[in-house]
């Protein structure tokens, strides 16, 4: 067990076995390489993944399968290299997201760079996919009338 400061959850007994590590770090954070992800409660497909090194960081993320049942892609070799990916590994997909002026109502979330995590070995990365129709703001809660056809 191992404990962290955090300034949304206070002080963490964490289990080192639950650690989300990242070997460059994600980008724009290159120097944060440990994660723990916790649920935002029980009742939403939310979760934080806060950085075990900075109590302020945390990423709010959502698994995009939930929002985007048709999201599709392709891990690199290079990837599934990095993170000891097989085929019998259970893996992990989350999206960051965004809530611009703090309204839930047009949150996004980046589908063009998802957090992939082997859970064997808790490896992590976040991948940028080449050649995708995918935006780094896809709304998770489209406009009623946009869908109207």
């Amino acid at each position: 067990m191992r404990k962290i400061n955090t300034s949304r959850f206070g002080e963490l007994e964490i289990d080192e076995k639950r650690i989300v590590k990242f070997k460059n770090g994600i980008p724009a954070f290159e120097e944060e390489h440990e994660f723990i992800i916790l649920p935002y409660d029980q009742e939403t497909p939310y979760y934080f993944m806060q950085s075990l090194k900075s109590p302020d960081l945390a990423f709010l993320l959502t698994i995009p399968f939930l929002f985007f049942p048709n999201y599709t892609f392709e891990i690199d070799d290079e990837t599934l290299k990095e993170l000891d990916i097989n085929e019998k590994d259970k893996v992990l997909y989350y999206t960051l997201i965004t809530i611009p002026n703090f309204s839930i109502r047009y949150m996004t979330t980046n589908l063009l760079a998802p957090v992939i995590i082997n859970t064997k070995n808790m490896k992590a990365k976040q991948i940028v996919l080449e050649k995708s129709n995918y935006t780094t703001k896809e709304r998770l809660f489209p406009d009623a009338k946009k869908e109207v056809k």
